[in-house]
């Protein structure tokens, strides 16, 4: 257990509350929780005791999943993403199931997997095109070592494009009536975040929740279909404290100048961590429930922000976020971009505390 005082501290009952609320909301379909990027940076993947209350989850890379499976967790994994060439042993020895959609790598497979079909509906990343699913089909069931245990797709626009959503579904759909007349299927999926809160799908079978199961809203206003609490909190504390005079500088190239006599704290987070430069002069954060400035450029390992109206001392404790005053979202907007992408590029090296 690190005693470094900047943590993410983790709540895994809330973690297991937002599943149960997703299990009550998609009835009988079965929940494969999306833990890539090492739980959407919470490292809730590292908790087996927790990932273990699952028959399925899914991963990006294979790397990922053989984690998963030194560390214990020995239900069914799924790359969701298809992988090299040069990982067919490893997807073999340690019994990952793959989305396969290339046909160079399909023809190429030498060794035993199991695998989910990925179609092409709209996404264009990656996935058959359904004029060549016959084709590819044809090459799988000519290769005795492919066991094709599912199909699925992405819907790209869940969130805000009703119309090409369901153009996607019913591409889906066609390609599935294709597929079952060569294949058992197992699981039928095309619904992560999005789609399960905006779209039934009856005929699917299992879902891929990502960034709900955090508690965080894969759009505005999804915490109002299903109820959903963020289960992260990130903190530091204060290290330093100083005052400094009217024109005085802080940080480097002199960004910050005082215009006034000012109090100034330390807190030991900075871009490494991915509390990112954006924050120069702009960010805030939380010191007993006050919002206080940053001043000054961000550092790699720290920052200084002003607390001149506050009583404080060294050690008390700084919300980065605390999922009140300021959220997961407040600061996606402060830097121009999703609370996907903030959660995920938090730092390894930024302990987790699990509670």
């Amino acid at each position: 257990m690190s005693n470094r005082v900047t943590k993410l501290v983790v709540d895994t009952n809330a973690f297991l509350d937002n599943i149960n609320n997703i299990k009550k909301f998609v009835g009988n379909k079965e929940i494969m929780p999306i833990i890539k990027a090492n739980g959407y940076g919470t490292h809730i993947n590292k908790r087996i005791d927790i990932i273990n209350n699952f028959n399925i989850v899914g991963v990006a890379i294979v790397d990922e999943a053989i984690d998963l499976r030194n560390n214990g967790y020995n239900n069914d994994i799924f790359v969701l993403n298809q992988p090299s060439i040069l990982e067919l042993d490893d997807i073999s020895k340690y019994d990952l199931i793959v989305g396969i959609s290339e046909i160079s790598f399909i023809k190429n497979i030498n060794v035993p997997i199991r695998a989910h079909l990925e179609i092409e509906t709209g996404m264009n990343r990656t996935g058959i095109k359904i004029d060549d699913l016959e084709e590819v089909i044809n090459i799988i069931k000519n290769n005795p070592n492919i066991k094709v245990e599912g199909i699925y797709t992405h819907l790209s626009s869940a969130d805000n494009d009703n119309i090409y959503t369901m153009n996607q579904i019913n591409r889906f759909r066609d390609a599935l009536k294709i597929v079952r007349e060569h294949f058992d299927l197992k699981y039928i999926h095309c619904s992560a975040s999005n789609g399960l809160l905006k779209y039934i799908n009856e005929f699917t079978n299992l879902v891929r929740p990502g960034i709900i199961i955090y508690g965080y809203e894969s759009f505005p206003g999804s915490s109002e279909i299903i109820d959903i609490k963020p289960i992260c909190k990130l903190k530091t504390a204060i290290t330093y404290l100083k005052e400094v005079e009217a024109g005085e500088s802080i940080s480097y190239s002199r960004k910050f100048i005082s215009n006034k006599k000012m109090k100034v704290a330390t807190i030991p987070i900075g871009y490494a961590d991915g509390f990112r430069r954006t924050n120069t002069n702009i960010g805030e954060v939380i010191v007993k429930g006050v919002k206080c400035k940053v001043l000054g450029s961000v550092c790699m390992d720290s920052c200084m922000i002003d607390v001149t109206d506050i009583d404080v001392k060294v050690g008390d404790t700084v919300y980065i976020f605390d999922n009140d005053s300021i959220t997961l979202d407040d600061i996606a907007n402060r830097y121009n971009t999703i609370n996907y992408e903030v959660l995920c590029t938090l730092s390894d090296r930024i302990p987790r505390e699990f509670i």
